[in-house]
């Protein structure tokens, strides 16, 4: 019953595999006022088909003397999640100024096109535009795409060509009573006093 030569059917036995872009989820949840708990989204997908494989992309600042996400990302690995962590790169920007610079891209793309030939579904949680090319790469393989980020805010944290390449765009905002946990009272309360 597809509808397009390779495409194949979504159904609850759909096989699914999910890619999240670590930290530009947590930065899109906490502009959206929530942060994400990640046992809930587990379960929420897992009512929408059989996850394959749930990837987690992450950079760790190594040089700190403590790692905030190291126990996420432990708990991550011990509950069903493929943690991809990476250290951050320290570059010159040209005029002698130090950036960090995440690396998570090509990791993504990697396991996008290796899961491709897998499953039915693909299910990007990343608003970056850059990942539109991989998109359309998977798409020709007959995979099911669906990107997770929001447009309610603004600016929105979604590059629109990822949007449009996407056969399906979810709204971060209405998996909030899903998948979302209040944000600790301090974090909330500046976030509403910048909203004003």
């Amino acid at each position: 019953m597809a509808s397009v030569q390779g495409e194949r059917d979504l159904t609850a036995s759909s096989r699914i595999a999910l890619l999240i872009d670590g930290s530009n989820l947590h930065f899109t949840a906490k502009a959206l006022g929530f942060d994400v708990d990640y046992k809930r989204l587990l379960e929420e997908f897992q009512r929408r088909g059989d996850i394959v494989r749930a990837f987690y992309y992450t950079t760790i600042n190594e040089s700190s003397d403590y790692v905030s996400v190291r126990p996420l990302i432990d708990w991550l690995a011990y509950n069903g999640f493929t943690v991809r962590a990476r250290p951050t790169r320290e570059t010159d920007d040209g005029d002698g100024r130090r950036k960090l610079k995440r690396a998570i891209g090509i990791d993504i793309a990697i396991d996008a096109l290796e899961a491709a030939d897998h499953v039915d579904q693909i299910v990007l949680f990343s608003g970056d535009g850059d990942f539109r090319r991989l998109l359309e790469a998977v798409a020709r393989r007959g995979v099911h795409i669906s990107v997770v980020s929001t447009i309610r805010t603004k600016p929105p944290m979604i590059a629109d060509e990822l949007r449009r390449q996407a056969d399906e765009f979810i709204e971060l905002d209405r998996l909030r009573s899903a998948i979302g946990r209040p944000l600790p009272h301090g974090v909330a309360a500046g976030i509403a006093a910048r909203e004003k």
